[in-house]
């Protein structure tokens, strides 16, 4: 999945930010940093009570002060991401635990004034202060340094993990691309186990983040990282978490006919020595490194006579002669389409659109905003084919999103929720149709109906295969950071889970003992929390349903686009403006019309997909 930056006032993202840095550094931050001074403590009255007038200069002046971090910080992110230096990651790593510091200390701050009558804006800004943190430290001295330190290393060690290929050391981007077109199971398991090499050494370190991180949440009122995580949702932990079951048990019936159908796809293309016709799928057949998409073996499981629907976007694009920088302004015509500002001077240049050649770069796609006004860039090795198209969608939904809640305080910059900025370019990206695809130029005429089974099909390997993937990713840390998952368990309780929700196991049975399985995927050693991939995929169709019921559509939902209706862009915009100023139920509904995130606009965007897996399964044996 691609992840945004440095696009919230959250102190979350200022710690992601720090965590996919990219080196080891064993210095104490000073505070000749900006934004890092330290404060008195809280003011009080005569009889020593802190008071709102007192709560209200501390916001006042903690919004100054992380704006003006920010505006570091984000700096030396910026350009260690895009010069990857022993220079840039000591300057990463210093600027991470000052920014760290900070926020601890701003968090412990806010918590004098919890017990006051206040305002609901400036309570919602101290919720936002003492929980947006992703890893927060201990105020004793020298926590924060080694938690950036620790960060910082595991960020590098994915970054620069290579694995032999042919006597060559391949990069991920390599590896991921014989895993996608490869069809050779013994090439795919080497690469699959390969790759996961890298994350051995990561487990042990990853044990002692942990226990920094929970003891500065235990500072921080929390039991734990995980209810901290997860009070970031305007309701209990408890109460969320059961939220996210009910929102998987709506989508779980297709996702069990979708994989019913592939394995019985893999097991006609490989055999039952490589892939039984019963029980899980063997995760390195799926076309993704993590099999967490599977569009990559469309050809393998496309319903009969749509394997060439005429809609490869990749063959569209290069028979165009698209460019990398074609594909993002053809991002930004979408938006402009709804009635958006075009994207500032600046956007193009200075963002990232292509890999450079002489130099290390961070190449996972990212959004950012620098100075939480509007220099907004994207940082992306794009390269000129369907996935990254999709991608170019997503970004800038990140980036418009960024624009529109700017004039907000400081502390509501930010998404209503983090599902919210993932599910805006994904949203987007649903009208990518065939409609689409005519009204700009890369079709001459939109096939008929017949071809909808091979679209949603399509759609169905990318959206539905990911929700158990989005889901269990942010389990498996929920168990980690409550202390029910050991070290010595990371790994198998990681397979345990991918098995009980995705149905799939890894190539050649049991893993090693000591493998870290989990670190192989970036938002781990990078510590992106993940339940907004998960809550962005539910959230999009909501998003496109709503829409497509403003622009008055009359059709299937999976072939409505939004581009050129302004009065959806209207809407659109108004709910985005209001970033974190209000709890998400109000933005969702300022949109929808409803306060409450449902699942069922997907059961009805797949509906034809779904009577079509059915009668294909009847006769097979699905679960596992």
């Amino acid at each position: 999945m691609r992840k945004w930056m440095l696009g919230t006032a959250s102190l979350a993202l200022l710690l992601a930010a720090c965590s996919q840095q990219a080196a080891e550094n064993n210095e104490s931050p000073e505070t000749a940093f900006p934004g890092t001074d330290q404060t008195d403590a809280a003011p009080v009255n005569e009889a020593g009570e802190v008071t709102v007038a007192d709560a209200a200069a501390f916001l006042e002046d903690a919004e100054a002060r992380l704006l003006e971090d920010w505006n570091y910080t984000a700096r030396v992110f910026w350009v260690q991401a895009n010069f990857i230096t022993d220079d840039t990651n000591w300057l990463a790593s210093r600027a991470g635990a000052a920014s760290t510091e900070l926020a601890v200390e701003l968090a412990n701050e806010a918590a004098r004034y919890a017990h006051l009558d206040l305002p609901p804006d400036m309570e919602r800004k101290l919720n936002i202060l003492r929980n947006g943190i992703t890893l927060p430290a201990p105020s004793t001295e020298g926590a924060a340094a080694e938690l950036s330190e620790i960060t910082t290393q595991l960020g590098s060690m994915y970054s620069t993990g290579t694995y032999d290929v042919d006597g060559e050391p391949a990069d991920l981007e390599v590896l991921s691309d014989i895993i996608e077109t490869s069809r050779d199971p013994e090439i795919l398991q080497d690469v699959w186990q390969g790759w996961r090499t890298n994350s051995v050494e990561m487990a042990p370190l990853y044990a002692r983040m942990v226990e920094i991180a929970n003891e500065g949440a235990n500072e921080l009122g929390f039991d734990n990282l995980a209810d901290m995580w997860l009070s970031n949702y305007d309701m209990p932990p408890a109460e969320m978490e059961a939220e996210v079951e009910r929102l998987w048990s709506q989508v779980e019936p297709l996702y069990e006919q979708l994989h019913c159908h592939v394995r019985a796809g893999l097991n006609d293309e490989y055999g039952d020595a490589v892939q039984p016709a019963t029980g899980p799928i063997r995760a390195d057949l799926l076309g993704n490194m993590w099999a967490q998409q599977w569009s990559n073996i469309y050809d393998l499981v496309a319903p009969e006579g749509a394997a060439d629907d005429g809609l490869d976007v990749t063959a569209l694009l290069e028979a165009q002669g698209y460019t990398a920088e074609d594909m993002v302004r053809t991002g930004e015509a979408f938006f402009s389409s709804l009635g958006f500002d075009p994207l500032p001077e600046t956007f193009w240049t200075r963002s990232l659109i292509t890999q450079p050649r002489d130099r290390t770069v961070v190449c996972h796609a990212s959004a950012w905003d620098i100075d939480a006004v509007d220099d907004i860039r994207i940082k992306m090795c794009t390269a000129v084919n369907g996935e990254d198209f999709q991608t170019v969608h997503h970004e800038l939904g990140h980036n418009y999103y960024q624009r529109a809640y700017s004039t907000q305080d400081f502390l509501f910059r930010g998404g209503a929720h983090d599902g919210f900025h993932e599910a805006i370019g994904d949203f987007v990206g649903l009208s990518i149709t065939p409609e689409y695809l005519q009204a700009i130029g890369l079709i001459d005429e939109v096939p008929s109906a017949d071809a909808d089974l091979g679209i949603l099909m399509r759609q169905a390997l990318d959206k539905i295969a990911f929700l158990p993937f989005g889901l269990m990713m942010d389990q498996w840390r929920w168990g980690v950071l409550r202390g029910d998952t050991p070290p010595e368990e990371y790994n198998s309780s990681w397979w345990e889970l991918r098995t009980r929700y995705q149905g799939i196991t890894p190539p050649g049975g049991s893993r090693p003992g000591d493998a870290f399985d989990p670190g192989a995927k970036y938002h781990i050693p990078n510590n992106t929390p993940y339940l907004r991939y998960f809550l962005s995929f539910i959230m999009q169709f909501q998003f496109h349903q709503a829409a497509c019921e403003m622009a008055g559509w009359e059709g299937p939902l999976h072939r409505c686009s939004i581009y050129g209706n302004e009065e959806v862009g209207q809407r659109f915009l108004a709910m985005m403006e209001m970033g974190q100023s209000q709890p998400w139920p109000d933005a969702l509904e300022a949109f929808t019309g409803t306060r409450e995130m449902d699942g069922s606009a997907i059961i009805a965007y797949f509906a034809p997909l779904m009577e079509y897996l059915e009668e294909q399964n009847a006769d097979r044996q699905c679960g596992w």
